[in-house]
């Protein structure tokens, strides 16, 4: 197969999945094209950047996914029904490609109709597994139900709904779906997530692969910590705790976990030359009024080269997830020699090893998430990327993936 395209909801040019894996293809001979709802990438030949009309559509998908999760649990986070979307099967792209990457689409980019287009073509689709939904009634974290497994229903999400609620609905026409073609293989980026697609009752007779994410090791690598500090005026004498906030209210996230961690390390390292270094969206005002140390705020970092930099600068990542495939702001920090400190959960034991190159703390134990961060700071770690970090052999997997599919084994 020598064309393959990436369909996702956003491009960035800080790196994304597909951008990534895409950048991949191009440099072992694989032509590949990016077809995206929203982006902040020029178009070109290589990207395909959807329209107004599309982007209107998308917006009225959301308002009737608000209207029919309006009495969701929040604090679960994501349930998405999709109803509209758009038909990309008469893109040129599309039309061309010999394979079909399918990446995170939601938000009213694509509906399972559409995506049912797309099988029709009769064209392999590899789907990109970045969390549960492709596995689930809608939810895109189970956050321990395992009903996904058999069917779902009584959906935790719906507390007050009837045994057959919107979970059933979706899970239905996913089954559906998935049943009719036999084009749809399933891809995995963590141990974690494969093992949940080898269980769920929607996937469990489907091809399901492990594949790790792939990232530009001449990108992201050590750098003199010094010059790093140096560059982002940063005293030398600062130790620097590095965390991204995109949102202080994201239930993913463990916001008010790093927070309580940081006032146990405050009460007890007061004394010390301490920074918190913080990227993303994050609301700045109720950030720094909650950490007790003093902060400093970099933005959203659309580059690489500026995360890269902004990694090698800092003494520990602090990524105090509740629930997430395989983040790769873990994958970015190891691979610039930076120890991380996170949760027991989900695909993270994929990457860190326990005192080695950081720090597995119990989960929802903010204690402990404090331990793991003084830990970082007191020894002298030296993190060797995780196994799950090999490039070449993440995009070899790909690579004969693609092999298997076109010779029909």
């Amino acid at each position: 197969m020598k064309k393959v395209v990436q369909l996702q909801y956003r491009s960035t040019t800080s790196g994304d999945f597909g951008r990534r894996l895409h950048d991949e293809f191009m440099k072992v001979g694989i032509s590949s094209s990016i077809v995206s709802l929203y982006s902040n990438v020029q178009p070109s030949a290589e990207q395909h950047n959807l329209g107004k009309k599309e982007i209107l559509v998308s917006r009225l998908d959301n308002k009737v996914n608000d209207y029919l999760t309006r009495k969701a649990d929040k604090s679960l986070g994501l349930f998405s029904y999709p109803i509209f979307g758009t038909n990309v099967t008469r893109l040129e792209q599309v039309k061309q490609a010999d394979a079909i990457y399918l990446h995170w689409s939601h938000h009213g980019f694509l509906s399972l109709t559409n995506m049912e287009q797309l099988a029709k073509l009769g064209k392999p689709i590899i789907v990109i597994l970045h969390d549960m939904w492709y596995l689930t009634g809608g939810c895109h974290y189970s956050f321990g139900c395992e009903k996904y497994q058999e069917k779902c229903q009584s959906c935790q999400f719906f507390p007050d709904s009837k045994k057959n609620d919107l979970s059933t609905a979706g899970f239905e026409k996913k089954m559906k779906f998935y049943a009719k073609y036999d084009n749809l293989y399933f891809v995995s980026p963590s141990t974690w997530l494969y093992q949940c697609a080898q269980q769920s009752g929607l996937t469990q007779n489907k091809p399901v692969f492990h594949i790790p994410n792939v990232l530009d090791r001449n990108i992201y690598k050590p750098f003199d910590k010094k010059t790093a500090k140096e560059i982002l005026n940063i005293p030398q004498n600062e130790q620097v705790i590095l965390f991204g906030a995109t949102s202080v209210k994201n239930p993913y996230k463990g916001w008010e976990y790093v927070t309580s961690a940081l006032k146990i390390l405050y009460e007890q390292r007061q004394n010390e030359n301490i920074t918190v270094l913080i990227f993303g969206n994050g609301n700045n005002q109720e950030i720094s009024e909650t950490i007790p140390f003093q902060t400093r705020f970099m933005g959203r970092l659309n580059d690489e080269y500026t995360l890269a930099l902004t990694y090698n600068a800092a003494d520990v990542l602090v990524a105090p997830s509740l629930i997430d495939n395989l983040p790769y702001t873990i994958f970015e920090s190891l691979a610039c020699g930076t120890p991380v400190v996170a949760f027991d959960t989900g695909g993270i034991p994929d990457m860190i090893q326990h005192r080695i190159n950081g720090y597995l703390a119990k989960y929802k134990d903010a204690e402990d998430l404090a331990k793991g961060i003084s830990y970082c700071l007191t020894h002298t770690l030296e993190p060797s990327p995780p196994a799950a970090l090999n490039n070449n052999l993440s995009i070899q997997k790909h690579l004969d993936l693609l092999d298997a599919i076109k010779s029909g084994n």
